[in-house]
């Protein structure tokens, strides 16, 4: 360890073998030290964990090994440090002073391999210079950044991010601010999702701040009922703690683990945590207390219930802050409610959210990114890591990208140019005017040092201005002329003519020796350098003055024109022009003869060391032949995908074909002409993100006018639906004109039932075999049952039908256009299949049974990751982290359904084919139940088509996710019923009273007697004469309860009467329960939202069935449940008592042997037997 001008100097090998000698106890084997050099990094170590050309190891202790000595870890968190243990001898560790403490006052790791780095001052370890910065993301939590030297005194710069939140202060950080531009930033992807969008840090805290002030009102005095819990991990979410504590006045009390955290933060001495729990009424819990986020957000209301029994509480209201569980509910947090209890899902995260994500890069702009978060993310080039990166298109140093590209056809032997330098150490090169008299075209090289002397015109190819543009294109303190100084006559020769066939003819040799000089000789530079500067080149080509060449035309080493200028014998110079502007009235004598060539960049070829001379003596002949009818100036830079891309069709070349195609398209054009204009902002953003060109733009308002502008949901499309049109192919044969309107026009303009039946839609922006048109989004009025259909009459209906359905709805907010949707679908199948309509509404419903049936898929995630590793071939683990990558089971199923083709495809799903299939799963019991299950979930996934994937899994994890309700179903389906059983003529709104009826009807039948099975057939039969008179209740089926609001008091209730008689009644605390007496004798007890308790409640079947006498009448009562202790006068218990009673099963009942608390019905109006009032 030293200090060299105030930069702390570390050897990591010193570091470790002195930290190995002084272990106290070891034997002499474990104190020797590395050996060295150390042997080579093996495959197994994860690439985002690796510093590229070190081998420093980042949050990878799982992985170390005898390869390396360097470790580092960016926070305390177990997933970073899983590795680590008291018994750690394998590195020194690098971290910051608050996790160093952590790790060895926590962790009990060895202090001799812990080094603490300080934040924001450079570090020299291993020759490599380090700089520590805030992450934002838990106390101690840093980034990453290295400053690596590479060869010739340049250095190569890296970020690692760990986990972060990225904040807009870190834009003010200088060390940061010197690392843009990077050569790559490992990347936290954790929530590298358009949907994942979630509020700031700030918001965040401010609603669990109001919450507890809103409660806390209530909780003033001594006798505190309202119990706050606080989820957090065993680091993090500390500052959620503090900022509660200060504003809302009020102690946190922790547990002694946390307390020990606490105090090596800082915070254990500030009086603002306590042990005791009767300090306070805000506690912090575990992180899974409160309930499981995998694969989707449980409440556990059962541990909390337990809470506040244990602690005396009569209300809990639980917080649990983080992204995984955000649910966007109209701007509002979600909030999980079940009687006493309140659990807020708050979107305080500490991983930076999809927007912050593209800010950060956009902010750096490295060279590349790279995802530490995900799956296959251990391999850069993996297939997910490439989509992931697709979400920083445009946010990136793409010029990097394709150096890279043509560093692959660059084949230069580095030690044959490092032997050629030393053959003529001092030579220099200064190309003189000797070429404009005619002579040989063999340069003259002379020998000279000093900058300030001008030995040719020639090397003034630009101005200052021009010149500081091109050189500023490169890292700083890359010096302008790096090694032109040592190379020799022969060395010229050789580069040019490499330089020469890798540019278009047009270029000079002036500009040829000036690229030499800017990129240091290094012919991929030199390349790179001029296609980033190409059109300025090409400009000081066309607009020169020059009345002479600098080479004679038939010179066999010089650089010819490949024409003759009309009207010219002379060849005219393509030297640039250097000086000031032509002025009015004058012109070239470029412009006057010819027109220059555009370039032909399939023409760049290498010329690998021996085939040098025969290709350097043919180049210029073979180019003397190339055509020459090319208008001049030429566009920008295209993409380097473009050089791969195929011809367009004949039809589209044609003059005359384009002109038809504009003739047939006429009221297309202007709706695309009014969309490119509205949304030309957003166009070119979407151009420049997926690195496309002009001939994108019209696909670009296309699907932009779909959605509206919003870009994220247009790159979405772009991506996912339409692969092979990305990546900037421009493919006229792909992409040509805009999708055909798929609107009817006023004319009754029909159109085809399948797309590819018109042989317009061949010029749709859209492939054909990627298109699948979705028309239930049309309005009512202009859509057809029929038509629009993709099955005929007699068919089963395809799932696929459903699938469409669900993704349209999913993205759409509006309750009136997802009710027309479904109206649309319903409309379908009505028509076609009504057979198939019954499942469809449990499927849209995400029920397979009536709720009083109490039938279950009884899946877990288990089970469906399981299915999902078999039919799509994908390892367990892969699933779960591309689960923490997407966030959802279905997104993750649609990314790993196999997408290639089969020699017999599987049968298309059906509605009714997966409805059945559910209810068989959810009949499978007993041994071998589970195998059984995931067969038949298997095969159902191997016949998914788009995103059926994704839908069925959500359907198997009961999370449709689509937010569609009973109230929003059986409206579109009695809605669909209206639009089919009247021939109406003109608008909707003609309509819109047998449309608001008959929803009204069928909602209310379903409260009434809440069985689809027997509504739905009803409904249907009926048609627009179905009343909810047409059912009436059945024993054994629960009546759907009519809630009532919370009211302020008497005098709201009696200025709503309005002086009118009313009878008022005693709430009591207990349950409520409906209490059916079926035609046969038996009875039967459900609870409020439908769930049979008839095995809970022996006592009270048995006082009904006694109560009732030999009358055999039917009936339902609803009443209240409450238990009474009859051993102190039949004094009324409270509710928690009587949900302590056991619950018994579905097959079995509670001995009343066995009941320690009996149950009775409230009193009310008339009085059957004593203690029971209905």
């Amino acid at each position: 360890m030293s200090s060299d001008a105030g930069t702390l100097t570390l050897d990591s090998t010193t570091l470790y073998t002195t930290a190995l000698s002084s272990l106290p106890g070891q034997s002499s084997s474990h104190s020797n030290p590395p050996p060295l050099p150390l042997p080579a990094l093996p495959p197994s170590v994860p690439q985002p964990k690796l510093i590229p050309k070190t081998r420093f190891i980042i949050d990878g202790f799982k992985y170390a090994g005898d390869f390396s000595v360097s470790y580092f870890l960016s926070h305390f968190h177990s997933d970073h440090y899983t590795g680590l243990s008291p018994n750690w001898s394998k590195g020194i560790i690098f971290c910051s002073s608050i996790t160093a403490n952590l790790l060895i006052q926590v962790l009990n790791v060895p202090a001799q391999f812990v080094v603490s780095l300080p934040l924001s001052e450079a570090v020299l370890i291993d020759g490599s210079e380090v700089f520590l910065i805030d992450a934002n993301h838990c106390p101690g939590a840093v980034q990453f950044l290295f400053k690596n030297p590479v060869n010739y005194g340049k250095f190569e710069r890296y970020i690692h991010t760990g986990d972060f939140r990225y904040c807009d202060k870190m834009k003010l950080e200088p060390v940061l601010n010197a690392f843009v531009g990077a050569d790559a930033v490992f990347l936290d992807t954790t929530y590298c999702n358009p949907k994942f969008i979630f509020p700031s840090q700030d918001a965040s805290i401010d609603y669990i701040v109001g919450v507890i002030e809103k409660y806390g009102a209530e909780n003033e005095g001594s006798l505190k009922h309202i119990l706050f819990l606080i989820a957090t991990y065993v680091i993090g979410k500390e500052r959620i703690l503090v900022e509660v504590a200060w504003r809302c006045k009020r102690k946190i009390h922790v547990d002694g683990r946390k307390i020990a955290v606490l105090k090596v933060l800082g915070h254990g001495e500030d009086g603002v945590f306590t042990t005791f729990e009767s300090e306070t009424d805000v506690h912090v819990v575990g992180w899974n207390v409160l309930g499981e986020t995998w694969p989707y957000f449980r409440p556990n209301f059962v541990k909390m219930n337990e809470i506040m029994r244990e602690k005396g509480y009569s209300k809990v209201v639980g917080f649990v802050p983080t992204g995984w569980t955000y649910e966007v509910k109209r701007n509002k947090f979600s909030v999980r409610k079940k009687d006493s209890f309140e659990i807020h899902l708050v979107p305080y995260s500490e991983h930076s959210n999809y927007d912050e994500l593209r800010q950060y890069v956009k902010f750096l702009k490295p060279k590349r990114v790279i995802p530490t978060v995900g799956i296959d993310v251990e391999k850069l080039d993996s297939k997910h890591a490439n989509a992931m990166r697709k979400h920083f298109a445009g946010l990136v140093d793409e010029m990097s990208i394709k150096q890279e590209f043509l560093m692959g056809f660059h084949r230069c032997v580095q030690g044959e140019e490092d032997m050629d330098a030393k053959e003529s150490p001092n030579a220099s090169i200064s190309i003189t005017n000797q070429e404009n008299r005619g002579e040989s075209a063999h340069a003259l090289v002379s020998i000279t040092k000093q900058e300030n002397e001008d030995t040719s015109l020639d090397s003034k190819i630009c101005n200052n201005g021009d010149r500081e543009d091109i050189i500023h294109s490169f890292p700083q303190g890359e010096p302008e002329l790096q090694g032109l100084e040592k190379i020799s006559e022969g060395d010229v020769e050789e580069e040019l003519k490499e330089l020469k066939d890798c540019l278009p003819i047009w270029v000079t040799k002036d500009q040829m020796l000036d690229l030499l000089s800017i990129s240091g000789k290094n012919i991929v530079d030199a390349v790179t350098n001029f296609y980033e500067h190409e059109t300025e080149y090409r400009e000081r080509v066309t607009v020169s003055n020059s009345p002479t060449s600098s080479f004679e035309p038939n010179s066999p080493n010089g650089f010819a024109l490949p024409f003759n200028p009309k009207g010219d014998e002379s060849m005219l110079s393509p030297k640039p022009w250097v000086g000031k502007s032509p002025q009015q009235g004058e012109t070239t004598a470029s412009n006057k003869t010819f027109k220059l060539p555009n370039m032909n960049r399939s023409s760049c070829k290498t010329i690998f060391p021996g085939k040098r001379k025969r290709s350097a003596e043919n180049k210029s002949l073979k180019k003397a032949r190339g055509n020459v009818s090319m208008e001049p100036g030429g566009s920008k830079q295209c993409t380097i995908t473009k050089f791969f891309s195929k011809k367009p069709p004949p039809s589209v070349q044609n003059g005359n074909g384009a002109t038809a195609s504009r003739n047939s398209h006429d009221d297309n054009s202007v709706l695309l002409s009014a969309s490119v204009e509205s949304y030309k902002e957003e166009a070119d953003r979407f151009i420049q993100i997926v690195n496309g060109d002009e001939s994108l733009r019209s696909y670009a308002a296309t699907v932009l006018a779909k959605t509206k502008g919003d870009i994220s949901m247009a790159l979405d499309i772009y991506f996912s639906e339409h692969k092979d049109v990305g990546c900037g192919i421009s493919e006229s044969s792909k992409v040509v004109q805009p999708a055909k309107e798929v609107f009817p026009s006023s004319k009754d303009e029909k159109l085809p039932k399948k797309l590819g039946n018109d042989p317009d839609l061949s010029l749709s922006g859209v492939p054909l075999a990627n298109t699948a048109v979705n028309y239930v989004s049309l309005p009512p009025e202009k859509y057809s049952p029929l038509e629009h259909a993709s099955w005929s009459k007699g068919q089963a209906a395809p799932y696929l039908h459903l699938s469409r359905t669900f993704e349209l709805v999913e993205e759409e907010k509006g309750k009136i256009k997802v009710t027309s949707m479904f109206c649309n679908m319903f409309r379908s199948l009505l028509a076609l299949s009504p057979e198939d309509v019954l499942p469809a509404v449990y499927l849209c419903t995400n029920k397979i049974a009536p709720d009083h049936e109490n039938t279950e898929l009884n899946i877990g995630g288990s089970t469906v990751i399981a299915a999902l590793e078999e039919a799509c071939g994908t390892k367990r683990s892969k699933v779960r982290e591309l689960y923490n990558s997407l966030g959802d089971l279905g997104d993750v199923a649609q990314l790993c359904r196999q997408t290639q083709s089969l020699l017999a495809p599987p049968v298309a799903l059906t509605i009714r084919g997966v409805y059945s299939t559910l209810r068989r799963i959810s009949l499978q019991a007993g041994s071998g139940s589970g195998v059984r299950k995931k067969s038949l979930i298997v095969n159902l996934m191997c016949s998914c088509r788009e995103k059926e994937m994704k839908f069925l899994v959500r359907t198997l994890v009961r999370n449709l996710r689509i937010g569609a309700m009973m109230r929003t179903v059986l409206p579109a389906l009695a809605q669909a019923i209206v639009f089919n059983s009247l021939l109406y003529d003109g608008p909707v709104e003609n309509m819109k009273e047998n449309l608001q009826r008959l929803s009204a009807e069928a909602v209310e039948a379903y409260n009434i007697l809440p069985s689809l099975d027997v509504l739905v057939p009803s409904l249907m039969e009926k048609g627009i004469e179905f009343s909810s008179n047409t059912l009436s209740m059945d024993p054994g089926i629960p009546i759907k309860p009519m809630l009532a609001k919370i009211t302020n008091g008497a005098p709201q209730v009696l200025k709503l009467f309005q002086n009118k008689a009313f009878t008022c009644e005693y709430k009591y605390d207990g349950q409520r329960a409906q209490i059916h007496k079926l035609a046969g004798g038996s009875v039967r007890v459900f609870s409020r939202n439908g769930d049979e308790t008839t095995s809970r409640f022996p006592d009270l079947v048995n006082i009904i069935t006694e109560s009732c006498g030999p009358r055999g009448a039917t009936f339902i009562l609803d009443a209240e449940v409450v238990a009474i202790d009859r051993k102190n006068g039949s004094k009324l218990m409270s509710f928690q008592e009587l949900s302590s009673r056991e619950r018994g099963t579905k097959d079995s009942i509670i001995a009343l042997d066995k009941i320690k608390i009996v149950a009775c019905a409230t009193p009310s109006k008339a009085k059957i037997p004593e203690g029971f009032i209905w």
